[in-house]
């Protein structure tokens, strides 16, 4: 670093996550070895977006720009050997949307310090990162307590003969969640028809869109369970749980490049039929009124491949009503074949750099996912991340959880897919929401 020992930018109270409205403040330290001539020395604070249409590229083909602000903390002069302090603060706006990476951009923002130096001298920069989570209030979309469903009936036909129909309908107990919930989803299955179905198939999801020039949609599975086909001429039920990861919310409300949705498909590999259920992850949970009784799903709870979480509660007991079709039918119940969910007592989790951490704001997580400090804020950056937990007081240097790690499945990501699944506005105009089929 030449004539500098030192040169750091430090948060106050170590703290890296803020929130819209909030001032940022810190210290730039510097230690010199020798005295150290300058024309300025200027701190400045930014947060940005920018997006590719290729994979980890090194500039970008769009950005926007949320704030920008410079402040000359010291103006020309000599540094004496030794170590100075320069205390900064800059408020950040109302309006920036909440960090967010993956791979084919970024929102992100730090604070960069620069040394200017006379000509023919060497400038000397430094930067740190900090996060901002703009939180979203899921008692602020409409009838957000209503349950999100979709039906769709298709033609049963086998080697070429038409052997009648099938009717498959699913519902899901609320329209948003947030991480550490359970999404209670209840399928039935009508095969009026001569042949067996295959198994069916229900699946997170999560839809990351990059706005450039020609729209990039990343895909990827968070979490899927496999159920037992329906036999010829039955009637049947099928009653899973999914808990929800620590995950981005909805939309990134302030972006215009970055737009994030999450459905629930339930599928039938044979005959195809394909229903999807949108959804909204927020960071504020559902108020659900008292008047308002809940459904009960028994069934298995669900999680990212590499997850090991237990439900926050157990299922409820099934009614003795329930199990029966239209007609007072006795129906069927799918039993479950497999699901994308470690046994509670896993393995060791592996090690993951805090870079491409992730909180779950506001999550009722299990009890074998309590924070260290329950009073600390939890935030999710990145769409594939972990757990941690920073240090907010004191001078303490910011230290990583022991939480277990939630490391989702790899993205399958392709840059153009023939058709993209609809969002939630789409989806909410059509009686019967299905996917086209993808070539």
């Amino acid at each position: 670093m030449g004539k500098l020992q030192e040169f750091d930018i430090t948060f106050t109270n170590n703290k890296v996550v803020y929130g819209p409205g909030e001032s940022i403040s810190g210290t730039v330290k510097i230690r010199t070895a020798n005295s150290l001539q300058y024309k300025a020395i200027k701190v400045n604070c930014q947060g940005s977006c920018g997006i590719n249409n290729k994979m980890k590229e090194a500039s970008w083909t769009l950005e926007e720009q949320y704030f920008n602000s410079t402040l000359s903390v010291a103006d020309k002069g000599t540094l004496a050997a030794g170590e100075h302090s320069f205390p900064f603060q800059f408020l950040i706006p109302v309006t920036p949307p909440t960090s967010f990476e993956g791979p084919f951009g970024k929102i992100s923002y730090r604070v960069r310090v620069a040394i200017d130096t006379p000509r023919f001298s060497k400038d000397y920069k430094a930067q740190r990162p900090f996060y901002l989570l703009n939180m979203l209030n899921l008692n602020e979309v409409p009838d957000i307590e209503q349950p999100s469903s979709a039906v769709t009936t298709k033609k049963f036909s086998y080697l070429l003969v038409k052997t009648g129909t099938l009717m498959l309908k699913a519902h899901s107990d609320l329209r948003g969640y947030i991480p550490g919930q359970v999404i209670k989803l209840a399928t039935e299955i009508h095969n009026k028809s001569g042949k067996d179905t295959g198994c069916v198939l229900a699946s997170l999801i999560q839809k990351v869109t990059y706005k450039t020039k020609r729209p990039v949609f990343d895909l990827r599975t968070i979490a899927e369970v496999e159920g037992a086909g329906v036999k010829a001429g039955k009637h049947a039920e099928w009653k899973e749980q999914i808990i929800v990861p620590p995950l981005p919310q909805t939309a990134l409300a302030g972006c215009s490049l970055i737009d994030i949705d999450y459905f629930i498909q339930v599928s039938l590999k044979s005959p195809e039929a394909v229903v999807t259920l949108p959804i909204y992850i927020g960071n504020i949970a559902v108020n659900l009124s008292p008047s308002r009784a809940m459904p009960s799903t028994p069934g298995h709870v669900i999680a990212p491949t590499a997850a090991c979480v237990t439900p926050s509660a157990p299922p409820a007991e099934e009614g003795p009503e329930e199990g029966l079709c239209a007609g007072g039918v006795a129906s069927e119940e799918i039993p479950t074949k497999s699901h994308s969910q470690q046994d509670p007592s896993c393995q060791p989790v592996p090690m993951m750099s805090p870079s491409a951490f992730s909180h779950a704001p506001g999550a009722a997580l299990p009890p074998s996912h309590c924070q260290p400090n329950a009073s600390a804020p939890l935030f999710c950056v990145s769409t594939g991340a972990t757990i941690p937990f920073f240090t907010e007081g004191g001078n303490a240097t910011p230290i990583p959880t022991s939480c277990s790690l939630i490391l989702p499945p790899e993205y399958s990501s392709w840059d153009y897919p023939h058709e993209p699944p609809p969002t939630y506005e789409e989806s909410c105009t059509s009686a019967n929401s299905s996917f086209n089929s993808r070539q």
